[in-house]
């Protein structure tokens, strides 16, 4: 349905598109099925907007005249009123631009974006909101405890502390797996997301040393989000499980121990691909 007033210049929308009074779209504009296009919208130059997403009133995508550097709107994605969109960027997934927002970075699958320039505040259908992370309390951790995501779990890790400072240590024979491989995430800036990928063998152990970390995981059917607060807990992501980790204090240092060695062909890295290799797994 396209409403008399609006300017339509393209002719590649699918069936069930919404476009609304005022709003425009010219230049290789290509809307999929049931795309709404909220009123006054602007979508201009070389722009793809997969299926069920939705446009706002008076938001931009792209620019007039720029054929050359597109715009990515991942399926089922919100972008709120008057939220502005810079040619270059790909937004994942189930996304949610907020209102006002300027997105001139790409947006993880599911991320919600604030803010001028847009940051991530957190994700979509994480347990709770995802203005309030699940944050972990250590002291709660005595023992292997499962989470909202199959197969993740918390491991709990020995401390001690007096007059001399302060000691962590977890027993290799307590994991649940030997590791191969250790490395240190530190000195993030606080807007940058981590991770971002999956492996399709190798099972990782999180433990945030010194400050704190917000980490997602997401099996592609259940997500849920933790604030890693201290050493005295890990997270365990097995083989499969979507991993990203953001919001990351200044002083935050992130340890992780990887079941095997540096492979670059256990990473996947789209989360489109993870989500097809997941079904196909679940179909086997």
């Amino acid at each position: 349905m396209i409403h008399p007033t609006a300017i339509v210049d393209t002719k590649q929308l699918a069936p069930g598109c919404v476009v609304e009074e005022f709003a425009s779209l010219g230049g290789e504009v290509a809307l999929g099925e049931d795309v709404r296009v909220g009123a006054g919208a602007r979508v201009l130059g070389l722009v793809r907007v997969d299926r069920a997403a939705t446009i706002g009133p008076n938001a931009v995508l792209g620019r007039a005249g720029d054929s050359h550097v597109g715009i990515s709107v991942g399926r089922e994605v919100r972008i709120d009123a008057n939220a502005i969109v810079l040619p270059g960027v790909t937004i994942g997934r189930g996304a949610v631009v907020e209102a006002g927002s300027v997105v001139d970075a790409d947006v993880p699958a599911h991320a919600v974006v604030r803010g001028s320039p847009a940051r991530i505040i957190g994700y979509v259908d994480t347990l709770p909101e995802p203005t309030e992370p699940d944050v972990l309390d250590p002291s709660d951790v005595d023992t292997a405890t499962t989470t909202g995501v199959p197969g993740v779990v918390l491991y709990p890790v020995t401390t001690a502390r007096d007059l001399r400072g302060s000691l962590a240590a977890i027993e290799f024979g307590d994991l649940p797996f030997v590791p191969r491989r250790i490395f240190t995430v530190y000195g993030v800036p606080n807007e940058s997301v981590r991770g971002a990928h999956a492996h399709r063998m190798c099972a990782q152990l999180l433990f945030c040393m010194s400050g704190e970390v917000s980490c997602i995981a997401d099996d592609g059917t259940n997500r849920q989000e933790f604030r890693l607060s201290g050493p005295e807990a890990g997270l365990y992501l097995p083989p499969m499980v979507w991993g990203m980790q953001y919001r990351y204090t200044s002083d935050a240092v992130l340890v992780v121990m990887a079941e095997h060695p540096y492979d670059p062909d256990d990473y996947v890295r789209d989360y489109e691909e993870f989500l097809k290799l997941v079904a196909a797994d679940g179909s086997a």
